[in-house]
Parts: structure tokens; C-alpha cells; sequence
């Protein structure tokens, strides 16, 4: 991976965990404190990704667990090499809602790919770029019907409780075996959330 100037933050963690959210409070925050910033997200970030994102999070559609993989490092290609990369080699601090740790949780643990399998995927859809921090942010598979009751569910949202079940022991398994991984609980206040975080990325910049 071509060296870079910037810092790469990632938010991971399951549906509704507040990863929109906070990630648009640090990129505000360290906007406010003169900072260039991409604030951006998987699936998604570009035209191209965009448009994949659709396919794999419309709920009209069934998906095969080896396709919806394949969508998901394409679109992750795309994104890394068109956005990340080059706001990296500028010098910004680039800010991403999920990156690789959930297609190992997502793909690798919960539709039962295997890590092996999703961890070269993601090396190659990256050529090796990994974040400089990522914070997952972890809740209890019972908040999910208790959160954001009006919004309409995509396709992966409509997934049961056992498979939420399995996406948060991948990202806790993932996080673990990440030394640039840190953990957070997702149920704190909003504004306890963002203060941890801050203080988590002030060490870094």
C-alpha cells in the first residue's frame, strides 16, 4: 500500500448502533477545528458503490451469501481506490461508516464464509490498506427493536436475531484480534459517546 499522509477512522458495529451519527459529529467537530475531512461510507462513496448499495440493501431482493460478498469488495474497490486513498495521500482525515471488519462480521461470521475467506477479499479489494482506528461501537442484540422504530428496514436489517446474534460475536472476535480496534458501548448518551471518541482520535492526530 502506497504511503499515506492522512488518517484513516472507521465506525464499525451492528445496525442502529449510532455509527451515522457519530461519525457526522466527528467530522463536524474536527471540521470546526480546522481539519480537512471526507467523511464518507460502505456501501457506498462513489456513483459506482452507490449504485451497488442499492442492490445489497434492497429488501425486494434475495441474495446468495458468495454474491452478496463479491458486492460488497466490489464496491469496497471502488470506494478505496477512487475517494479513500487519494483524500489519504492529501492529507485529510478520512472518516468511514464501516469498512472491513464488517464484511468479517456480516459475511465471514454470520452468513458462515469462514474469515479465511473474507480476510484475502478484503486485502485485495483494499491492495492491503488498513484504518489507523477503528471503534465499533457495540450493542446488545435486544436494542435493535427498541431503536429507530419508525425507519423502514433494509435488506439486512430484516435479518433475524440469530443472525444478529452471530454479526456481533464476529465484530467482537474481529475487534479483539484488531490491536487498532477499540471497543465502546453504544448505549451511552449521545454526548459520552462523542467525547470517547474524540479522545480516542486527539491521540492519534
Amino acid at each position: 500500500m502506497t504511503r499515506r499522509k492522512g488518517l484513516f477512522i472507521v465506525l464499525e458495529g451492528p445496525d442502529k448502533s449510532g455509527k451515522s451519527t457519530q461519525a457526522r459529529l466527528l467530522a463536524d467537530t474536527l471540521k470546526g477545528r480546522g481539519h480537512r475531512v471526507l467523511h464518507t461510507r460502505e456501501p457506498g462513496g462513489t456513483s459506482v458503490a452507490e449504485g451497488v448499495r442499492k442492490v445489497l440493501l434492497d429488501p425486494a431482493l434475495r441474495i446468495a451469501p458468495l454474491a452478496e460478498l463479491f458486492l460488497y469488495e466490489a464496491s469496497r474497490a471502488q470506494h478505496t481506490s477512487e475517494k479513500i486513498v487519494p483524500a489519504l495521500k492529501d492529507g485529510k482525515v478520512v472518516i468511514s461508516e464501516r469498512f472491513t471488519m464488517s464484511t468479517d462480521a456480516y459475511q465471514g461470521v454470520a452468513r458462515g464464509l469462514g474469515l479465511g475467506t473474507t480476510s484475502v477479499l478484503n486485502k485485495i479489494a483494499t491492495s492491503g490498506l488498513k484504518p489507523d482506528l477503528t471503534i465499533l461501537l457495540d450493542i446488545p442484540v435486544a436494542e435493535f427493536d427498541d431503536r429507530d422504530k419508525g425507519r423502514a428496514l433494509d435488506r439486512l436489517e430484516r435479518e433475524n436475531s440469530d443472525f444478529r446474534v452471530k454479526v456481533r460475536k464476529g465484530y467482537l472476535q474481529a475487534a479483539k484480534a484488531d490491536p487498532r480496534a477499540v471497543v465502546l458501548d453504544g448505549r451511552l448518551p449521545a454526548g459520552d459517546l462523542q467525547a470517547k471518541i474524540l479522545a480516542l482520535v486527539g491521540k492519534r492526530l
